[in-house]
């Protein structure tokens, strides 16, 4: 009697057989950060959508932090124009006292990102931000 009915079933797989490495270009890896850095609290949600592990989108926003992921765009501020002698009765109301729970956002270029009240003084920032800003 032959024992081929009682050895296992052997089943060979090769690499050929698995999903291979994706590729992500530079670009599509800082758009992704960027897109992780936008709100707080983005980055597990981001990895998600992505398909990409949350340790893979640390690592690249640690090297998008020190200027290592490609073309790392500088950061830069939106222009504002202020327009002189507008009539009052055009001009929109301001209100010089703003609420006291009024915040700013304020995202610094090695990713932190620093909220400060709307009335804060300018030279505390530029002591605040020179503590945070440090590499």
């Amino acid at each position: 009697m032959s024992d081929f009915n009682n050895r296992p079933q052997i089943e060979i797989l090769s690499a050929a057989d698995g999903d291979r490495r994706r590729y992500w270009s530079d670009d599509d890896k800082l758009r992704i950060v960027e897109e992780s850095l936008i709100g707080h609290r983005q980055a597990a949600a981001t990895a998600r959508r992505h398909g990409i592990c949350r340790s893979l989108l640390t690592t690249w926003r640690r090297q998008y932090r020190n200027g290592e992921l490609g073309s790392s765009r500088p950061v830069s501020f939106a222009p504002v124009a202020v327009a002189k002698g507008a009539p009052a009765s055009q001009a929109n109301p301001v209100d010089p006292c703003p609420p006291p729970d009024c915040q700013v956002e304020i995202g610094l270029p090695n990713g932190r990102r620093l909220i400060v009240p709307v009335g804060v003084e300018p030279e505390a920032l530029a002591r605040i931000l020179a503590v945070v800003d440090r590499q």
